[in-house]
Parts: C-alpha cells; structure tokens; sequence
C-alpha cells in the first residue's frame, strides 16, 4: 500500500468514526476485537462504507439521515427489527424527536403498509419507553 492511499485511507477510517460518534456517543468505546477474530478486515471495512462513504457525505446531517434509514426499515418490516431499534437510539442520540420519529415510520405506512408501519411503531414506542426510563435514573 502506498503511503498516500494509507493516509487516504486512515482518514477515511477517521472520519468514519468521528460520524459514528456523533450518530451515537457510546460507539467511541465498541471494542471491535471480535469482529475482528471472524473477519479480519470487517470492522474497517464497515466503518468505511457505512460513515466513510456513505453516511459522511455531505448534504445531509446525521439526524437526517436516520430518519431516511428508519424509513428504509420500516418498509422492510420485521426483518428489520434489531437494527431499527439501534437506528432509532441513534436517531435519539443524534437530536430527533420521538414526534419526527413517529412521523417518519406513519408516512412509511403508504410504502410498506399497515402491518410494516404498526410493528414499527410499536419498536419505536418500545425504545422511547427505554430512554425515559434511562433519563429519570
């Protein structure tokens, strides 16, 4: 590897982590060691695609574009329902409110339908309850 696509590279995977800070604090502290043990390259790799190019283009803020991936789960359904949450506390974290939360899963009932859109809400519903109740601690 040459020493200028290294440095391209280190930052890429810097600022892939520094987006993922402001998506969600706590990630500053993942220990990636064992993802590392199954796929060598895979926590690189999925900071750089996820926030390296991906989620760190400018246009959008963080808190935007939660709310298009919280959309893009809810049209998914079920399948879904572990990373929405996580998407969901992210959404949280990154300043949108339980309101434009909800709002974004509602109008996904026209795309995904009833059923996606309630089970959605009530994923939502559930997570909003969890960070209430981590408030008031």
């Amino acid at each position: 590897m040459t020493d200028p696509f290294k440095n391209m590279f280190q930052q890429m995977l810097q600022s892939g982590q520094e987006m993922a800070r402001s998506f969600n604090p706590a990630l500053e502290h993942v220990d990636t060691k064992a993802f590392e043990k199954l796929i060598p390259t895979m926590p690189s790799d999925m900071l750089e695609m996820w926030f390296g190019k991906t989620f760190n283009r400018d246009g959008l803020d963080a808190r935007t574009r939660l709310l298009v991936t919280i959309a893009a789960m809810t049209v998914q359904g079920a399948h879904a329902e572990p990373q929405l949450r996580l998407t969901i506390r992210h959404a949280i974290e990154a300043g949108a409110t339980p309101r434009e939360i909800a709002e974004v899963i509602y109008q996904m009932g026209m795309f995904a339908g009833i059923p996606a859109m309630q089970k959605a809400l009530e994923i939502a519903q559930s997570v909003f309850t969890e960070s209430e109740g981590k408030e008031t601690e």
